[in-house]
């Protein structure tokens, strides 16, 4: 056999990869403030300068006194909640690190979905008086539509 090839070579070199990637992440991690994404607070969002102008925005709104980013773009329960922050966090890293991300930033249309829920979540009771309030018939109800400045000013 090979130099490289018996199992105690094999153990140090699987070892040596692994510990190259755990570092690396690891690293990335706390450079991008990871953790603070499993928080509530809105900085965090503010982390990446792509979110700079949808952050200020907010903090001039009248949802800036009653709503956080969480509040409004993920879901209330705890799986669905950080399942879609693993999902944002991953696309984000990804569109932020190959730099192939739109400018300005876009929702997605499954992060809409989520926004337009809690939109009615928040507003029932104005919300519940609404039979049909959708673009086109057989539609969820779109509340962005017409109310795209509410929760970060005037749209661009």
């Amino acid at each position: 056999m090979g130099k490289f090839t018996t199992p105690a070579a094999l153990l140090v070199a699987l070892c040596v990869i692994a510990g190259a990637l755990v570092g690396l992440s690891g690293f990335t991690f706390v450079y991008a403030k990871g953790g603070s994404y499993l928080s509530n607070d809105p900085a965090a969002c503010n982390n990446c300068h792509i979110m700079r102008d949808q952050f200020d925005a907010w903090q001039k709104t009248s949802h800036h006194a009653y709503a956080t980013c969480n509040d409004c773009h993920v879901p209330h329960d705890v799986l669905g909640k950080y399942m879609t922050k693993i999902d944002h966090g991953y696309r984000h890293s990804r569109g932020f690190t190959f730099q192939d991300f739109h400018e300005p930033i876009r929702i997605t249309a499954s992060s809409l979905s989520v926004v337009e829920h809690n939109c009615v979540r928040c507003h029932e009771t104005a919300a519940s008086e609404i039979t049909m309030h959708a673009l086109r018939p057989g539609d969820e109800t779109n509340c962005v539509h017409c109310h795209a400045g509410a929760g970060h000013g005037a749209s661009r």
